[in-house]
């Protein structure tokens, strides 16, 4: 066993110190777009502002055939871009393809002073996790970058999802954690073709009113397939000091399906969604940012219990000191929002 002592020390040579503390900047949307094409990389400078995050895919979605093509799109995107306050992501191929070694030792070579997080698909335990860490170490020193490229996971595998904690805590580089219910659903043998999103065979229905009759009369309402693994994964998330994230949502002209399927995680803890086409941006963007209502009266709560102490009574509701936590993240995350869009800073008065 390593010991803790040892936890933020780099590994190897020459490689940044690890950060003690994940920074949060706004993320709200992971937008995607595929280098090895001409007419989504003539787009990303108009994107830049318009989403939080933006990466480079070189996985899924991308044909083996234009692998390579992808990764130099990416690095010419990388050494022509200014992202300004616009995170600047990739996820690389998994760790047990042909490409993943040559995609990070030349991606950290030429432009590792640029990518903020690298995103790992298909994560299956802390192992992959340490492999991924020590090797940017080796490019990191090796290429002379001062700070650390950080990894996020995507849990895709149910042996992911059965070893979550470990993975969170695997290394002072986790950034956070995706959840890929495609890949994860193909990997339970469930029977669902969806990305993302409920199943209408997925219900609870209540007692039959009339023994007799059991159709008649009886309510029904399709249930969340995810609910289980999105909380846990939340839950070692907090626990570690690293983002939760929901993942993709497939059916893009299910604009309702997505905003529901968003706002749940969202209410859960995630702190954003990926976002595959264009008209999804705009959802997260509303989902991930809190109703102005709410931060109007979450900021009503703080004004009034400056200290976090005591029971009070505001608009006929409790307060107490963990309504009072409530509110603070509330705000904490709508003035880091209003910070970087001037729409939001008036929606809140902030």
């Amino acid at each position: 066993m390593r010991s803790h002592r040892d936890f933020f020390k780099p590994l190897a040579l020459g490689a940044p110190a690890p950060l003690r503390e994940i920074p949060f900047a706004p993320s709200r949307m992971i937008h995607f777009f595929d280098p090895s094409n001409p007419k989504m990389v003539a787009k990303v400078p108009d994107m830049l502002g318009k989403v939080d995050i933006l990466l480079g895919n070189l996985e899924d979605a991308i044909a083996s055939v234009k692998k390579v093509e992808a990764r130099e799109g990416l690095v010419k995107v990388g050494h022509e871009v200014n992202f300004g306050q616009t995170q600047f992501w990739t996820r690389l191929n998994s760790l047990d393809s042909p490409w993943f070694l040559d995609d990070a030792v030349r991606l950290v070579a030429e432009i590792g002073n640029k990518l903020d997080v690298v995103m790992i698909p298909k994560v299956e335990g802390p192992w992959d996790i340490h492999y991924v860490d020590r090797l940017l170490a080796q490019l990191e020193a090796k290429a002379g970058i001062d700070r650390p490229i950080l990894i996020h996971a995507i849990l895709e595998t149910a042996q992911g999802v059965v070893n979550l904690e470990e993975i969170a805590a695997a290394s002072p580089r986790m950034q956070g954690m995706s959840f890929g219910p495609a890949d994860l659903a193909a990997s339970r043998r469930m029977k669902t073709t969806r990305v993302g999103g409920g199943h209408p065979g997925y219900r609870v229905m209540e007692d039959p009113a009339d023994p007799e009759n059991p159709e008649a009369d009886r309510v029904s309402a399709q249930q969340d397939l995810w609910h289980y693994s999105i909380a846990r994964m939340v839950d070692a998330c907090a626990s570690t000091g690293i983002l939760p994230f929901y993942g993709p949502f497939g059916d893009i002209k299910d604009t309702a399906g997505c905003e529901t399927q968003f706002r749940a995680a969202f209410l859960m803890g995630c702190v954003g969604a990926w976002s595959l086409h264009p008209v999804q941006i705009d959802i997260a963007k509303k989902v991930f940012s809190p109703p102005p209502d709410e931060v109007a009266f979450a900021k009503k709560v703080l004004e009034a219990i400056p200290d976090g102490r005591g029971v009070h009574m505001i608009d006929g509701k409790m307060q107490d000191d963990a309504t009072w936590k409530q509110c603070k993240v509330m705000v904490e995350l709508a003035e880091m929002l209003a910070a970087k869009d001037p729409e939001l800073a008036e929606a809140y008065d902030l």
